[in-house]
């Protein structure tokens, strides 16, 4: 049950019910008109824009508007008190049955309350982390994979169809230095004394269990071959290792991707076949979306290797990127960029309706040449969505953090998460928005303090869970199974605690919706935290005034009401910390 899509239909219908025509003669657009919660409580309990939206279209003054529109909402029978404010809003306050009915509503449907439709199956794919398989994954690599993991969750669970992807950078000049990294520890392996790593090469520890694994297939064979042949042998094990890694690490944080695209296979030739980059560059000469032409040498500095040649370009700034991008290089080999083109084109094919990039801060300049792809290889059929993800800094009780175990010189995922914990991580990744900078304090995530916004929100539902054990403890026999509790006379909850408690539970429909349509899974963690401040503000008052705990030995009808609620709160914090695939505990110590 969403309230807010519920009251919109009515005011739509009150408006219709008016009969009001425009100059045209024809009815109202009511494609704007919203229901919201008022930004004081004290207003009332929803508001709606409906005549500040269709004044214009009907060729009247706002509040005249709103004033009929109040008059013919007083009618219903839900509704308590209807007024006017400022220029044209319409607030409303709606009769304790109608909250009674959505906390119904909550133990009925269980973790299915507010999963939504709106995204009515469409295909999602959701790329994100991406790191060169050069090495484990580090604090930056994080947030990314976080935000994008609970992204796809919260897409999932508003009804789209939503793929989880990894573009394993597998073709540059990254896995040759990757290759011949490996090759040193290989030689170690075999006793060979190596000394310190030469500068360009990857220093890490890492790479010794790839260099003992060659040494135990290969024996000494590797060392008798050239570089030429030696180094494909390596670089597919060193590649595959890395990815092990990398999965390894990503597990710790319970992140798990559906596919693992290779972006080697961009560029294979299979039973003497075009490559698909060789595919992608014929599909937009068909189009017209590439020439033979010059780029103008680039903005500031420009570099001593620059030269004005001619090259294969794409049309790019034809769809709103800042110049056209060169696909093709004077000496026919292909840039950078092909691969990711022709990737795109991989994915559109695949049938996804959405492309969704999550990156790090220092991608920004990706984003108008991803749009202008998108846009371009699917006729703007496609949506590209690139979120990006601000630093990350570390500390420890106010003091930066510096750390390097296996990695050479950088503080790793696995060394957060195992000093803190998995579900600290991904929540507070969580508890700002993507495009802020984030301090984490290892300390302060750790603290079991409402200061700690993920202790916070999980020691709501382990309470939660505390009293339903505690009933069944003092009242023996008590049954208080969700069938039970649905059909509890929910009409006895007639606190303002109880009442503003359920209220937050009907934003939760709304929640959903609204991050879904954004692609912001910071909101979650928000209301979540919210929502579990209210039950502890309500908690704390029931210390206070005994008449108002959730447990009265004296009376059952009120103590299942009561449950009914608790148990409510519980299934709302369970469904919100899934999405954002942090645990809801049954007990906390």
């Amino acid at each position: 049950m969403n309230i807010f899509a519920e009251f919109a239909e009515r005011v739509k219908a009150a408006v219709q019910g008016l009969d009001l025509k425009g100059s045209d003669g024809a009815s109202p657009d009511l494609s704007r008109v919203t229901v919201e919660s008022p930004r004081d409580p004290a207003h009332g309990d929803l508001a709606t824009n409906a005549a500040m939206v269709l004044a214009k279209q009907l060729g009247m003054k706002p509040r005249d508007l709103a004033e009929q529109l109040a008059e013919s909402l007083r009618a219903d029978a839900d509704v308590t008190e209807v007024s006017v404010a400022g220029p044209g809003f319409i607030n409303l306050r709606v009769a304790p049955a109608v909250w009674h009915r959505i906390l119904g509503a909550v133990i009925e449907e269980g973790l299915d309350f507010g999963r939504s439709a709106r995204g009515a199956g469409k295909k999602v794919n959701v790329e994100y982390v991406s790191a060169n398989p050069t090495g484990p994954m580090h604090v930056g690599h994080t947030r990314g994979a976080v935000v994008g993991d609970a992204l796809a969750g919260l897409l999932a669970y508003a009804g789209y169809d939503v793929v989880k992807e990894y573009y394993i950078n597998d073709a540059g000049s990254q896995i040759d230095t990757l290759a011949k990294s490996a090759f040193l520890r290989y030689r170690e392996a075999l006793g060979e004394e190596i000394g310190e790593i030469p500068a360009g090469l990857y220093p890490g520890d890492y790479l010794k269990p790839i260099g003992e694994k060659l040494a135990r297939q290969h024996g000494g064979a590797l060392k008798d071959m050239d570089e030429a042949e030696w180094l494909p042998i390596v670089k597919e094990e060193a590649v595959a290792g890395m990815m092990d890694l990398i999965r390894d690490d990503l597990a710790t944080l319970n992140v798990h991707h559906d596919v693992f695209f290779s972006e080697r296979t961009l560029h294979m030739h299979v039973d003497g076949k075009p490559s698909k980059i060789d595919e992608m560059l014929e599909a937009l000469r068909k189009e017209d979306l590439v020439y033979q032409g010059t780029l103008p040498p680039p903005k500031g500095q420009v570099p001593e290797d620059w030269e004005d040649r001619e090259q294969t370009l794409f049309r790019a700034e034809d769809f709103g990127d800042d110049t056209d991008r060169a696909l093709k290089k004077s000496d026919g080999s292909y840039t950078y960029f092909a691969a990711d083109v022709a990737y795109f084109r991989d994915k559109y094919l695949r049938g996804f309706d959405e492309m969704i990039y999550v990156l790090g801060a220092d991608h920004g300049g990706y984003v108008k040449r991803l749009q202008a792809v998108g846009k371009a290889i699917s006729g703007g059929k496609s949506e590209v969505i690139v979120r990006l993800c601000q630093l990350v800094k570390l500390f420890r009780g106010g003091e930066p953090v510096k750390m390097s175990k296996r990695s050479g010189d950088f503080v790793t995922l696995r060394d957060v998460v195992e000093e803190v914990g998995r579900d600290p991580v991904r929540f507070m990744m969580l508890y700002r928005k993507n495009d802020a900078p984030l301090d984490f304090d290892f300390q302060k995530v750790t603290e079991q303090s409402k200061d700690n916004p993920v202790f916070y929100v999980q020691y709501g539902h382990a309470r939660c869970r505390s009293v339903m054990r505690q009933a069944l403890e003092e009242l023996p026999g008590l049954d208080a199974s969700d069938a039970v509790l649905a059909g509890a006379d929910l009409a006895l909850l007639d606190d303002v605690g109880e009442l503003e408690l359920i209220g937050k539970m009907a934003m939760w429909p709304k929640i959903v919706d609204a991050a879904a349509e954004t692609h912001e899974p910071h909101r979650i963690a928000f209301y979540l935290h919210d929502l579990a401040s209210s039950l502890h503000a309500h908690w704390n008052r029931g210390k206070e005034l005994p008449q108002l705990r959730f447990i009265n030995g004296d009376n059952t009808k009120l103590t299942l009401a009561r449950l009914a609620l608790v148990r409510a709160v519980s299934l709302v914090l369970a469904s919100g910390l899934a999405i954002l695939g942090v645990d809801a505990p049954e007990e906390m110590r």
